[in-house]
């Protein structure tokens, strides 16, 4: 069927080729070519896209088939269709939709946004998944081609954006983690992990945006961000957003009186061994939360136990954790002085981390020797990081002369590679200790799609309402994405061989696959049925193609309504 429009060539070169029949010049465009093994022959394969306008030969009336390859071409008398791509990308929408619907996400939000707020809210929720970015003036570009929660599936720009996230106050952020955590069950016995990062920020305006202990240091100011996650059920349960100057081991005290708010009763914390100290640990005590923290580096009291228990266990197939690669040893102990309890303290040795901390340290100590050979007979001072394993002789003018190394040292630092401590105030075994801590890594994952999939490595942003908004937008995001991270693995861990295309981004690049496309009545219908892969992923969250099926449905009356109204008007 040929559209009632004309539209200029499409400067494609070499694409493009004329057949004449009879009065008429067809236009075929190659859109790929085939290689015939046997004839050992390519073959270009086309198709006809429409037919050159009899007054004009740089014009042409195109057919259906024209917007298929050309879906963003304007042509004349169908200008309106230029709001929005003739291309629409459903897959991922329709796998976060059911989400937020499992999750009551929209209602919970309801509470405390408007109807139009809420759904821009989800919108830019799901543009920060998508396009693993939160860059308002790309928002617009992702709506282009994707269905919309917003009514009538509006397109706002990134000024409508960047003002949204200015109104989003610190009110309707509490408010929607104390219904969200209202929603869990507070009784059930959960382990939380409990993780911060940071955020670098250049504008000076941001108020919590403060001089700290960056992780990546650009000599910028940085915002604290940090997450708290229930690695039972699997779900972020709360964040905070606090000045970039207050370290971690001071904020656990604030987090640990806003779970005691949520009204959780029985929980214990996992944490790593930033938060190990003697003034979180008795703190946890006194809240009556159990814990599962890593040992802060060697000090000499960890160090001394190593030591003490090493050769009891390394080599015991009882103390053998196969699927960590580890041996391990549980002893109870009190861990400073005052300590009032006796911890659990599970002792580790692995043979591949023992290689690699014993080759770095040996080649670090060596170029620390070498460095300071370089220096002989000059008048140079070191620092504590050389004398700390070498002796530094000096003549009576201060001229450097010759390092001797420390073997007492040395030998006790070698000795100690390969091991690690975990210590749990409730009694457990050393392999039971290892696999909550281990459970961690789904948190660890968190802040990695935080980082790397949702672009907030930098926040941009330059009002303090602006950097509340985001911040609470990414958390939404961050529920949404990590449900799909996890019904992702759970699936894969069910198939008889691990499917590469079942992480996050390879799954999202496949359900964006899973097109609409809008035809000349200017109904969009989906494109193709779905893959074997898709379908697959689609497992994953309890979807088939069915489910794809009625949601294009509803997404095609949605806008069928949207334009009828624009008519009306």
């Amino acid at each position: 069927m040929y559209l009632k429009s004309r539209v200029k060539l499409p400067d494609v070169h070499g694409k493009l080729t004329r057949l004449r029949r009879g009065d008429i010049t067809y236009i075929k465009y190659e859109y790929g070519r085939y290689y015939d093994p046997e004839k050992k022959y390519t073959y270009p394969q086309r198709a006809t896209i429409g037919k050159v306008c009899p007054d004009d030969d740089t014009m042409m009336i195109p057919n259906e088939a024209f917007l298929k390859y050309f879906p963003d071409a304007v042509l004349s008398g169908m200008e309106d269709r230029t709001e929005r791509s003739s291309c629409l990308r459903v897959g991922t929408y329709a796998v976060m939709h059911k989400i937020v619907l499992d999750y009551s996400l929209d209602k919970l939000l309801g509470q405390f946004f408007s109807e139009r707020d809420m759904a821009l809210l989800l919108d830019l929720a799901s543009y920060f998944i998508v396009e693993e970015s939160n860059v308002a003036q790309h928002y617009p570009d992702y709506a282009y081609n994707h269905p919309l929660y917003s009514s009538g599936m509006k397109i706002y720009s990134d000024a409508s954006v960047s003002d949204f996230f200015k109104s989003i106050t610190k009110d309707k952020s509490t408010g929607f983690l104390n219904e969200w955590n209202a929603k869990r069950n507070r009784r059930e016995r959960i382990y939380i992990s409990y993780d911060s990062t940071n955020k670098n920020c250049q504008a000076g305006e941001i108020e919590l945006a403060e001089f700290g202990h960056a992780k990546t240091d650009i000599g910028s100011a940085i915002i604290n961000y940090s997450v708290g996650y229930d690695l039972k059920n699997k779900e972020p349960l709360f964040y905070e957003a606090y000045p970039g100057s207050i370290n971690d081991v001071s904020q656990l005290r604030t987090m640990l009186g806003k779970i005691t708010g949520y009204g959780y009763k029985k929980i214990g914390f996992i944490l790593d061994r930033g938060y190990f100290s003697r003034g979180n640990i008795r703190y946890l005590d006194e809240c009556g939360y159990s814990f599962v923290i890593m040992a802060k580096g060697m000090s000499s009291f960890i160090s001394d136990l190593i030591l003490e228990n090493k050769g009891t266990f390394e080599n015991k197939r009882s103390c053998d954790m196969n699927a960590y690669g580890v041996y391990g040893k549980t002893v109870q102990r009190t861990l400073f002085e005052g300590d009032e309890k006796k911890r659990y303290i599970h002792i580790y040795h692995s043979i591949s981390k023992d290689a690699d901390e014993r080759e770095h340290f040996e080649n670090a100590l060596r170029e620390r020797t070498a460095l300071l050979m370089s220096h002989q007979n000059e008048t140079v001072e070191f620092g504590s990081a050389y004398e700390k394993y070498f002796y530094l002789h000096y003549d009576k003018d201060g001229v450097f002369l010759y390092p001797e190394e420390k073997t007492t040292v040395t030998e006790r630092e070698i000795s100690l590679c390969g091991y690690f401590v975990i210590i749990t105030s409730e009694r457990m075994t050393a392999k039971e200790a290892l696999h909550l801590y281990k459970s961690r890594d789904v948190s660890e994952k968190l802040f990695a799609s935080d980082k790397s999939f949702l672009g907030n490595k930098s926040m941009r942003s330059h009002t303090n309402e602006g950097v509340e908004g985001r911040i609470f937008t990414q958390f939404i995001a961050l529920i949404i994405r990590n449900k799909i991270y996890t019904a992702l693995q759970e699936e894969n861990e069910k198939l008889e061989k691990k499917q590469n295309y079942m992480t996050v981004p390879a799954a999202i690049r496949e359900l964006e696959k899973i097109e609409m496309t809008r035809q000349t009545d200017n109904v969009y219908r989906l494109d193709h049925a779905v893959t074997a892969k898709q379908k697959k992923i689609l497992e994953a969250f309890g979807m088939n193609e069915g489910n794809i099926t009625y949601r294009a449905g509803e997404i095609s009356n949605t806008l069928k309504k949207s334009n009828i109204q624009k008519e009306r008007r």
